[in-house]
């Protein structure tokens, strides 16, 4: 299964009350909040934004191979990602998915726009024209030492 989860660093800001966030893996992916727990709930949108930003680049994800405090995508972002990467994987057009979700191609192309927010179910059911299924999983969220 494969999760869209990287491992970020954090750093006191210049304001002793800030905690910045950085992921070594995706070093577009920067942020702050007050305090660990706010600056670790910005993370996931920062990480998000950034990983769509690559998909929107035509870039490859980068691996996540750094060590540090497990921070993870909005449920959304990671299946609009999915979807991205099996679509491009799959060698299909984009007509011909649009064909298999039964909607218009103009539907398709915002499915797959990195930038177009997107519900679950569209997304769930692209994931699955393309051979693949949309699992949601709950796990406890690790802490900041």
């Amino acid at each position: 299964m494969k999760t869209y989860t990287y491992q970020a660093k954090l750093e006191p800001g210049g304001d002793p009350t800030i905690t910045v966030v950085t992921f070594p893996d995706v070093p577009e992916a920067i942020t702050e909040g007050g305090g660990d727990a706010h600056a670790l709930e910005q993370a996931g949108e920062a990480l998000g934004l950034a990983l769509l930003m690559y998909l929107q680049l035509n870039r490859p994800l980068p691996k996540a191979v750094a060590k540090g405090v497990a921070v993870s995508v909005a449920p959304d972002i990671a299946a609009k990602i999915a979807v991205i990467e099996a679509f491009r994987a799959s060698g299909l057009t984009r007509r011909e998915l649009a064909r298999r979700i039964e909607k218009d191609e103009r539907e398709a192309g915002r499915i797959l726009d990195p930038m177009h927010a997107t519900k679950l179910r569209p997304l769930s059911r692209a994931l699955q024209a393309l051979g693949q299924r949309l699992v949601v999983g709950v796990e406890e969220i690790e802490r900041a030492a």
